[in-house]
């Protein structure tokens, strides 16, 4: 089967490899039917710095068809239409028992420690797998994970109804949590982006109102901020933005240390507010799929087969790929 795996940084091949054979107990084979590039992908491969074996099958926001399910597994059955879970957690550690396995003590994720969904066929663990509705375009079911991971930072928030937001970035976390909050009548949302046609098309889907973020004067009503770029200069300008009691929550991949004196939390109130992937909106996230598929249609800049990837990566760290989400649609053969 034709596969796309990262070797090492800088290096993603599209090869042919061996399709899983029977799933071991426990476990699910699939036929992947769509998958998403992530941002996340394109830092491993530009770092390697989550590369913990290799080569492996990329890709963790993903869905497929179960075609064989192994021992013990009697949750799903050959036919069902999945979604992946891109959390790979242990179970047994103090953050698991506790439900936290987002923040489990080994936690890694599928396209890592586990072969992903850059590929015509994968396995998977049934606990990492969920159903969705069968007449879903698989291209929109494979925003599920993103959009838990925009679910997630929303709800970590926690902004009151009616209460400002103002996110920066406007890429797939950002456009998303712009769609979450800009509910009709819920609350004014601000988006800033870099990338104006980005910030407009996350504007017209969403309703919200585009901003500069280095013009934008201070209002003493907005309290809160969602961070999706990762740069430590914008999470410094959002913290001079905030007005006191505020929260600032951070879901961007950084690059970088924020230079910051804490006297300016201590004396404001402002909270910073980690968000790491998803905790249990996963679910939550697969039921919105059907009302939200006509906006999040409008996200994908492209779709591509898998021997495209490698080039795709490339326009995606350029910033010379439109839209927000570049889908690989996949189809055994192409």
């Amino acid at each position: 089967m034709k596969a796309a795996r990262l070797h090492a940084a800088g290096d993603l091949r599209v090869e042919d490899v061996p399709s899983p054979g029977e799933p071991t107990p426990g476990w699910v084979r699939l036929r992947v039917t769509a998958a998403g590039i992530c941002g996340s992908d394109l830092h491993n491969f530009r770092t390697g710095q989550w590369i913990s074996r290799a080569p492996s099958v990329v890709g963790h926001e993903f869905a497929g068809e179960v075609t064989a399910v192994g021992a013990g597994v009697s949750e799903l059955a050959c036919g069902d239409r999945v979604v992946a879970d891109s959390r790979f957690w242990c179970g047994e550690c103090p953050a698991c028992r506790a439900g936290l396995h987002n923040v489990c003590a080994t936690l890694g994720f599928v396209g890592e420690l586990c072969d992903g969904g850059f590929a015509e066929e994968t396995a998977l663990p049934a606990r990492l797998l969920l159903r969705h509705d069968p007449a879903l375009d698989p291209a929109i079911a494979a925003m599920a994970e993103p959009l838990a991971v925009a679910l997630h930072a929303v709800r970590r928030l926690s902004a009151p109804a009616g209460a400002p937001v103002l996110i920066a970035g406007c890429g797939p976390i950002g456009g998303l949590a712009a769609l979450l909050l800009s509910r009709p009548g819920e609350r004014p949302v601000l988006v800033a982006d870099r990338n104006a046609a980005r910030a407009d098309l996350v504007a017209e889907v969403s309703g919200a109102t585009v901003v500069d973020l280095d013009a934008l004067p201070c209002d003493p009503n907005l309290r809160h901020a969602i961070d999706a770029t990762g740069s430590v200069a914008v999470m410094a300008r959002l913290l001079d933005l905030l007005a006191g009691g505020g929260t600032l929550a951070l879901v961007g991949i950084s690059h970088g240390r924020l230079d910051l004196d804490p006297n300016l939390l201590v004396e404001r109130e402002i909270a910073l507010v980690g968000c790491h992937a998803f905790a249990d909106e996963l679910a939550p996230a697969v039921a919105m799929l059907g009302d939200l598929a006509p906006a999040l249609s409008r996200f994908v800049a492209e779709e591509i087969a898998i021997d495209e990837i490698p080039a795709a990566y490339q326009r995606l760290i350029a910033g010379t790929s439109g839209g927000l989400k570049t889908i690989v649609r996949i189809e055994r053969g192409r």
